[in-house]
């Protein structure tokens, strides 16, 4: 076992003259470490704000903050009402209604299928849960839209993209 490893051939490390050098730290070109990357006034990267289409921003936020709170009320019918009439207006409208309009469709394929669980008595956990849940998350997406940022839900099924 011990002529096996002595058989075994190690690489020469680097000499020193081939290694490459690295750049001096006081170089402004590089960026100090203790400032923060930029970031989109919608605090997330690559997601639109209010303001960038035809509506005004005001506007912008009224829509996006339809489509999450009509959501609790209306279901999915709702933020597609919304997302179907201003779609092309405004890219953030689209992406709030889209974005609500999946998690409508989600939470109501959820709860169809708690109600039928009810029959074996998952749906009286499941049911209820779904119904918080989805009350819970409209609300802050509608809070966040109202506050010109893209809302995210942390759990969400892209039907439509």
């Amino acid at each position: 076992m011990l002529e096996s490893f002595a058989k075994i051939r190690y690489k020469k490390p680097m000499s020193d003259e081939s290694a490459p050098t690295p750049p001096p730290m006081d170089d402004p070109s590089f960026p100090s470490s203790d400032t923060p990357p930029p970031m989109d006034p919608g605090g997330l990267t690559g997601l639109p704000i209010p303001g960038q289409g035809k509506l005004t921003e005001k506007d912008d936020r009224t829509f996006g903050m339809l489509a999450h709170l009509l959501g609790i009320f209306t279901g999915f019918v709702g933020p597609l009402i919304i997302w179907l009439v201003k779609k092309d207006e405004s890219p953030f409208v689209d992406d709030q209604g889209k974005e609500a309009l999946n998690f409508q469709i989600a939470m109501t394929i959820g709860i169809i299928i708690s109600y039928f669980g009810i029959a074996i008595f998952v749906g009286c956990l499941t049911f209820p849960a779904l119904l918080i849940l989805n009350l819970i998350f409209a609300i802050m997406g509608t809070v966040k839209a109202n506050e010109g940022v893209a809302y995210r839900y942390p759990v969400n099924l892209r039907f439509i993209k």
